[in-house]
C-alpha cells in the first residue's frame, strides 16, 4: 500500500477532522434534520415566524436563492451575524450536516471552517472563532475555496535536483509544471494517477516537498473518504480516496480547477430548493 502524499499543515488537517466529527470548536453544525426540529413539528407555524423572524427569512432567502442558482453562478452569501443563538440553533437544524467539511487557511494564521448543509449548494461558513463573521452561502462551493486556492498559491513550481533513490518524481514534476503553465479556466482537468506509477517513497516525499502545503482541505465522508487538497502550486490539487479502514486506494494529483465531484451541480440546486420549500411550508407556514 502506497503511502499518500500530504500537502496540508496539521492544523487545518486536525480542524477538518473536528468538522467531519462534529467535535471540539465546531458544534455550531448539528446533524441532519435532528428530533429537535421534529419536536417543533407541533407548534403553530406563525409560532415559529414571531419568535424567530431573522431565521425565518434567511431560510426564505435561501430558498430562492438555491432555486436559481447555478454551478456556475456567482455564489450567493447571507450573514447570521443579527440572528440569536436560538435562532442559529434552528439553521442548524434545519440545514443539518452533510458529508463534506473542510477548512481553508487565511494569511492571518486564522482558519475558514465550511460545511455542505443535507441540502447540496447551501453551506454554512465560519472565519475564526467570532459568530459575526458567520454566513451561509449558495453556490457550488464557498467562492473562499476558490480565492484561496489562487491567491494564496505559486504560479509555479521550482524542480530542484531529485535526491538519491528517486525512480520518476522528475518527469511527473515537469508534466505538472507543464500542464499548471497553460491551464485555464474553461479547460478539462489533468489527471495523474500516482497509485499507477512506480512511485518510491523518496518519490513520493519529494513531490510533497516540492509541490508544499496548500490552503485548502475538503474532506468528503460517505461509504468511504475523499480528501481534497490544494497543494502550494495553482490549480494542483491532490485528491486521495480512503476505504473504511483509512487505507489510500487511489492516489492522484489534479491540474485544474476545483474537483468537479466537490461542486454541486445544477440538478442538485434543484432539489436542494424543492426540499427547502418543503421544510419551509411544514415547519413555518
Amino acid at each position: 500500500m502506497k503511502t499518500a502524499i500530504r500537502v496540508v499543515s496539521d492544523a487545518a488537517d486536525r480542524a477538518a477532522s473536528d468538522l467531519a466529527t462534529g467535535s471540539g470548536s465546531l458544534d455550531v453544525f448539528h446533524s441532519g434534520l435532528t428530533s429537535a426540529l421534529a419536536k417543533r413539528a407541533w407548534r403553530d407555524g406563525d409560532e415559529l415566524a414571531r419568535n424567530y423572524p431573522n431565521a425565518t427569512a434567511l431560510l426564505s432567502n435561501a430558498a430562492a436563492a438555491v432555486g436559481s442558482q447555478r454551478s456556475g453562478a456567482r455564489t450567493q452569501l447571507y450573514g447570521l451575524a443579527n440572528l440569536s443563538d436560538p435562532e442559529r440553533k434552528l439553521i442548524g437544524e434545519v440545514l443539518g450536516e452533510g458529508e463534506v467539511g473542510g477548512v481553508v487557511a487565511l494569511p492571518d494564521g486564522s482558519l475558514a471552517q465550511i460545511r455542505e448543509s443535507v441540502l447540496a449548494g447551501i453551506w454554512r461558513v465560519r472565519i475564526g472563532s467570532d459568530p459575526a463573521h458567520e454566513y451561509l452561502e449558495v453556490g457550488a462551493i464557498p467562492q473562499i475555496v476558490r480565492s484561496a486556492a489562487t491567491d494564496l498559491t505559486s504560479a509555479d513550481i521550482v524542480i530542484g535536483a531529485a535526491p538519491d533513490g528517486a525512480m520518476n518524481v522528475q518527469p511527473v514534476l515537469a508534466e505538472i509544471r507543464e500542464r499548471a503553465r497553460v491551464w485555464r479556466f474553461g479547460m478539462r482537468a489533468h489527471v495523474i494517477n500516482l497509485t499507477l506509477l512506480p512511485m518510491s517513497v523518496i518519490d513520493l516525499a519529494f513531490l510533497q516537498q516540492s509541490v508544499g502545503n496548500g490552503p485548502v482541505q475538503l474532506i468528503f465522508r460517505g461509504y468511504g473518504t475523499c480528501r481534497v487538497q490544494a497543494t502550494g502550486i495553482r490549480n494542483v490539487w491532490s485528491v486521495q480516496f480512503f476505504n473504511s479502514t483509512d487505507n489510500i486506494i487511489l492516489d492522484t494529483l489534479e491540474v485544474g480547477s476545483v474537483p468537479i465531484f466537490a461542486l454541486a451541480a445544477d440538478e442538485d440546486f434543484q432539489d436542494s430548493a424543492e426540499r427547502m420549500q418543503e421544510i419551509i411550508k411544514v415547519y413555518f407556514t
